[in-house]
Formats: C-alpha cells, sequence, structure tokens
C-alpha cells in the first residue's frame, strides 16, 4: 500500500539514498574536529550523523543513484560515499590538529616534554601544553560556531562529489599533500617565536659551558627555560589562538564543497 505517496519502490530508493547519506554524513562526523572527537558519547556521535541525514536526504533524493542489482557495485558505492565524507572529515581535522602540534613544539622547547609517556592522538611526546592545545581546538571550535562550515561544506560536497561516483584520485592526492603542508606550516610559523628564543638560549647555553666549564648548566638553565617559555606563551598566547582560528576558519571555507 502507498505510504504517504511512495509505493514500495519508492521507499525503497528511499531507503537506498537516506542509507547512502548516512554513509557519508558518519564517516564526516567520525572525523570533524569538535564533533568527532573521542570524549562524546559514541551514541550522541551516532545519533548526530542519523540528524544530519534525514536533514539531507528529502533535498538529496532526486539526484541520488537507483539502488545497483551487483553486490560489487553496491559495495563500491557505499564505499565511494564513506570516502568522500571521511576525506572531507579528514581534511577539516588537519586544520584543527595544527594547534595540538603547536603545543607539542611549545613544550619541546620549553623543556616540558616527557620522554616516558606518548600522546596517544599525535603519537609524540606527552606533554602538559600538547594536552591542553589538544584539548583547546574542539572547544574553540564548537564556541565559536566555526563548526557549522564544515557541517555546510557536507551537505553541498554532493555537487562535488556525485553520490554513487568514483573520486578523482589524483585531485585528491594533490589535496591531501596540500593540506597536510598547510597544517605543519601553520603549526610551525605560530611556533618560530619559541623556536628562535630557544636556538639563541641554547647558544648562550653552549657559549656558558665553554667559558665556566665547573657550571652545572642543565639545573642552572633548565628553571629558566620553562620560566621563560611560559611567559613568552603568556605573552603570544592570545594572538596565537587569533591566528589559528583566522585560519581554520579560512580552511573550512575552502573545504570540498565549503
Amino acid at each position: 500500500m502507498p505510504v504517504s505517496g511512495l509505493d514500495g519502490a519508492g521507499l525503497a530508493a528511499l531507503a537506498f539514498a537516506f542509507m547512502l547519506v548516512l554513509c557519508r554524513c558518519a564517516a564526516a562526523v567520525m572525523l570533524l574536529p569538535g564533533l568527532g572527537e573521542d570524549e562524546p558519547p559514541v551514541l550522541v556521535r551516532a545519533g548526530l550523523a542519523i540528524g544530519l541525514a534525514v536533514l539531507l536526504v528529502p533535498g538529496l533524493a532526486p539526484v541520488m543513484p537507483r539502488a545497483p542489482e551487483s553486490f560489487l557495485r553496491l559495495a563500491g558505492m557505499v564505499a565511494a560515499e564513506v570516502l568522500a565524507g571521511g576525506l572531507l572529515g579528514w581534511l577539516a581535522r588537519l586544520l584543527a590538529l595544527a594547534l595540538p602540534i603547536l603545543g607539542q613544539v611549545i613544550s619541546l622547547h620549553t623543556g616540558l616534554s616527557s620522554v616516558l609517556q606518548q600522546d596517544s592522538m599525535l603519537g609524540a611526546q606527552s606533554a602538559v601544553i600538547g594536552r591542553l592545545f589538544n584539548l583547546l581546538a574542539p572547544v574553540m571550535i564548537l564556541s565559536s560556531g566555526l563548526y557549522a562550515l564544515p557541517l555546510g561544506a557536507l551537505a553541498r560536497s554532493y555537487a562535488v562529489f556525485p553520490p554513487g561516483g568514483a573520486l578523482p584520485a589524483d585531485d585528491l592526492a594533490q589535496v591531501a599533500v596540500h593540506a597536510v603542508s598547510a597544517s605543519f606550516a601553520l603549526a610551525m610559523g605560530l611556533a618560530a617565536p619559541f623556536i628562535l628564543v630557544s636556538l639563541v638560549w641554547q647558544v648562550a647555553l653552549g657559549m656558558l659551558t665553554r667559558l665556566v666549564p665547573q657550571i652545572q648548566v642543565y639545573f642552572v638553565a633548565l628553571p629558566g627555560q620553562v620560566l621563560g617559555g611560559l611567559l613568552l606563551l603568556a605573552l603570544l598566547g592570545a594572538p596565537m589562538l587569533r591566528v589559528w582560528l583566522g585560519a581554520v576558519h579560512e580552511g573550512f571555507l575552502a573545504l570540498p564543497g565549503g
């Protein structure tokens, strides 16, 4: 019997369209900064993905492909949707990761890094500043409303990556390389003052060691290195965060479909 103007074939086509949209939305939500963090419960992220799919399906149903008869074709369409959503979320997360990377660099040059514990997110040495910036990135994205830009890009990505179609491998490789380089360039550019001050500090310590070999340089230098690094962070912390937010805003606007 028809339900709300749809017969059995129409309901099957709508269910297939919902499944494809859900695949892209779920892959994107799993990786988007602020929404795909480990801290929120899995049910919350799953509900967000389902809610996005419910909102998008009515507008996308007329352009969604028909369900194929071949299982291999179906698997390929699902894989393409997961890849498209995952790519969008990964590109957005790369921009957000510039802040935790900056924290790790600052920790290294201020003497706060620990060689005994690895960071589960970045695979680098664990540090207080790095962990702080890792928590600060999603908080700032959510509080500033920037999370809406990747969601808008997700909705418009169907014009860039047609549903069920193959993704251009060459273009995606160039986009991935550019995104990785931009993220590291942003982190290292923001950390430039700390790197420069650390270099000058290490040179001065080397000269002091040659002039006064009897001094225990490590015990004298470490407190000054930590204190100087924290003072420099207090002076430059707010400007660095503003620059990072501006770069993230521009990067989100440049996402596929943005």
